[in-house]
């Protein structure tokens, strides 16, 4: 199978992963953007999670070609590349309708029935909010997706729970992963998950080509080339060569940019809030089912067929792409204060209003991933070669970008209908906004 990419050009899809790409599951994610409401601000932002899944794949296959090029031939390396790039392909699989938007209408970890071995391998609570990474592990190692993986099997030895794994950043087989000697499970969760994966990779360039920005371009090949394997001790980390810091730079700067000119757009944020309003509002008219199989139906169309169809005010706002207006917003701690103060009198006031908070911090290593396990940090690698000395260092301290925006890069805003106010009401606004 060949897949003309607009990002990437052509990708060549091996018959075993067609087998997976064809299933049901996968195909969902035609019907589900990758950006979800943001396609009300940028119309060209109609781009499927189908197409970006299979382009983190394509960025995938070829860091890892790139640092194992050596070995590409050794069967059990086969099994770890296509471990790997089932992950790349499937890390999006259990997205509902409208991507992040919908996930707090999920049912309780416990309607998805995982088994009590399960859970307690993940530490998780049963009684918890599922999240879209639970509806992936559900659909890779219990769902009639996992009949897809035969084929993968038998040519290389690929496992549903190997490739879970992987998405989730935790393995109670580390001998699945390891290759004389050296267990290479850290280095190709980073690339699924982590400050430099593969997923970032691919999001920031197509986000940005079907958004008719430039934000989000940088020097991919660069990067590439200059990724590296760290060994220390018996474990392998992702590096990258010195030469090429100074590219990652401008990749963490890409995607902040990103979020402040694309992702935090007033206008697709006011609009997700809408959304959250009417699910609060209209608890009944849209479930998400713990029945993996019967998730299958869930796109976005089909949620924007009961919004079509509601008498909801918020529905029918959202479907009409009409926000309040914006009344104020703060970027910094002086700002906040003024916008707590305004928030305060609306709801004294009893007037309905929007707060709409984004925040993103630039660096994943100072948090914790999904299995609440601290990701390895990001290794500079500096090579002496008159002597062949190689050194390790953190990528903290060869740039200054994760001391400066270690902490989350808020903004706040407030909506309002300012024209339905009597006019004490719009006095005193005005005066809380000067």
């Amino acid at each position: 199978m060949e897949i003309r990419d607009p990002v990437h050009g052509s990708i060549h899809i091996l018959d075993e992963e067609a087998h997976v790409i064809m299933n049901p599951f996968f195909q969902r994610l035609r019907g589900i953007k990758q950006l979800g409401l943001s396609e009300y601000v940028f119309p060209g932002a109609t781009h499927s999670r189908f197409l970006h899944s299979i382009g983190v794949m394509y960025i995938g296959e070829k860091v890892f070609n790139k640092l194992f090029k050596e070995k590409l031939s050794d069967p059990d390396i086969l099994k770890l590349k296509f471990t790997f790039k089932m992950a790349c392909l499937l890390h999006d699989i259990g997205h509902a309708p409208l991507s992040h938007s919908t996930e707090i209408v999920m049912p309780t970890l416990k309607d998805l029935n995982f088994s009590k071995e399960q859970l307690k391998d993940w530490d998780k609570d049963p009684n918890g909010q599922a999240t879209h990474e639970d509806y992936t592990v559900k659909s890779i190692i219990d769902s009639s997706l996992s009949l897809s993986f035969f084929r993968l099997r038998e040519s290389f030895g690929v496992t549903p729970k190997g490739i879970t794994d992987l998405i989730i950043g935790s393995t109670s087989s580390p001998s699945y992963f390891t290759y004389k000697g050296i267990n290479y499970f850290s280095l190709l969760h980073q690339l699924v998950s982590s400050e430099m994966d593969c997923d970032r990779m691919d999001y920031l360039l197509r986000d940005s080509y079907f958004c008719g920005v430039s934000y989000g371009n940088y020097d991919l090949d660069w990067l590439l080339d200059n990724l590296e394997i760290c060994i220390n001790g018996a474990d392998a980390t992702l590096g990258i060569s010195e030469r090429a810091v100074v590219t990652f730079d401008d990749f963490l700067l890409s995607r902040y940019h990103m979020f402040i000119m694309v992702y935090f757009h007033y206008r697709a944020v006011c609009l997700e809030q809408l959304l959250y309003k009417y699910f609060n509002s209209s608890a009944n008219e849209y479930t998400i089912p713990g029945d993996i199989e019967k998730y299958l139906d869930h796109d976005d169309h089909y949620l924007m067929k009961i919004l079509r169809k509601s008498k909801n005010s918020y529905a029918k706002n959202l479907v009409s792409n009409k926000i309040p207006p914006k009344i104020y917003e703060s970027f910094n701690k002086t700002q906040t204060q003024k916008l707590d103060s305004i928030q305060s009198f609306l709801k004294e006031e009893k007037i309905d209003y929007i707060k709409c908070s984004s925040s993103s911090r630039l660096s994943k290593y100072y948090i914790r991933n999904s299995a609440n396990i601290r990701l390895p940090s990001l290794q500079v690698v500096r090579k002496t070669y008159k002597d062949s000395k190689i050194s390790y260092s953190n990528i903290e301290d060869a740039t200054d970008l994760f001391q400066k925006f270690s902490e989350s890069h808020a903004i706040t805003r407030l909506h309002c209908e300012i024209e339905g106010l009597n006019k004490n009401q719009k006095d005193h606004l005005s005066k809380l906004i000067q």
